[in-house]
């Protein structure tokens, strides 16, 4: 048993790369004019839309706030210095720009946003082992907790075109994004029947069905012998077409167990 939930950690922690392409982002703004922009500060922050990497997105955003330490788009920068680490699958970098991004902009959207990126990548790398992991994932979980708080309130950004209707997807895939960090921060506590509730709720507030949470909730459905939740779920995920073959292997794993577990109950 000991082996097994090494190797399932082991493909969930891998399985974490696919996270951040699931996430709903706001289009950039564009930079407001009668603001006191200046020409340079307003090329150094076309640069960050324009970048075409994010190693070169972070380097954008790095020369913007060196440069201009006072721009009202530091907090809105800086989240975006988060999310290309996040592509980069640097956690330590997610984690430090998130968290600078809070401190330089705290009521903002981009504030709620990198409040919900720092909580996955800490409930994610977060080990069972680790002597801070008591303090981290409390961390992760007041993150979600506010954010959740900040949701109803959080406006349209100006210079954002956007609908109604697509501005209140949004912020309902983000309370989605919530629920699923939720999961993952109950799931590196080993509290499996919360994680299957939090992520129940994520999978429904979703607009578009997030197969990596699916596979997880199965996984939750599994670790809770609710085998046959777990069979329901899991056969979504492979009827999916062009399934990324690492989930596909994960979901077959879950799809066993839950069989096994249905087979053993009889």
């Amino acid at each position: 048993m000991k082996m097994k939930m090494i190797a399932v950690t082991a493909v969930l922690a891998g399985m974490a790369a696919f996270l951040p392409a699931q996430d709903k982002q706001l289009p950039p703004a564009s930079v407001p004019k009668g603001k006191g922009i200046s020409a340079k500060e307003a090329a150094a922050i076309k640069k960050i839309s324009d970048a075409k990497s994010p190693a070169e997105r972070i380097a954008a955003v790095d020369a913007l706030v060196t440069n201009f330490a006072d721009t009202i788009f530091k907090g809105e920068a800086l989240y975006e210095a988060a999310e290309a680490a996040d592509q980069m699958q640097d956690f330590t970098k997610a984690i430090s720009y998130g968290d600078l991004s809070i401190e330089a902009d705290p009521k903002s959207g981009s504030a709620m946003q990198a409040k919900l990126l720092v909580a996955g990548e800490l409930a994610q790398h977060t080990g069972k082992n680790d002597l801070d992991k008591d303090m981290k994932l409390a961390k992760a979980e007041k993150y979600v907790n506010e954010a959740l708080e900040m949701l109803p309130t959080i406006t349209k950004p100006e210079g954002v075109k956007i609908s109604d209707a697509d501005w209140e997807a949004f912020k309902k895939d983000k309370t989605s994004e919530a629920h699923r960090d939720l999961g993952l921060i109950a799931t590196a506590r080993q509290k499996y029947d919360v994680a299957a509730t939090e992520f129940k709720t994520a999978v429904d507030l979703e607009t578009m069905p997030d197969i990596i949470v699916m596979v997880r909730l199965g996984n939750a459905y599994n670790e809770t012998k609710n085998y046959a939740g777990a069979k329901a779920i899991l056969a979504k995920v492979l009827a999916t077409p062009d399934l990324n073959p690492q989930v596909k292997q994960f979901a077959d794993q879950e799809m066993n167990r839950a069989n096994a577990g249905l087979k053993n109950a009889k």
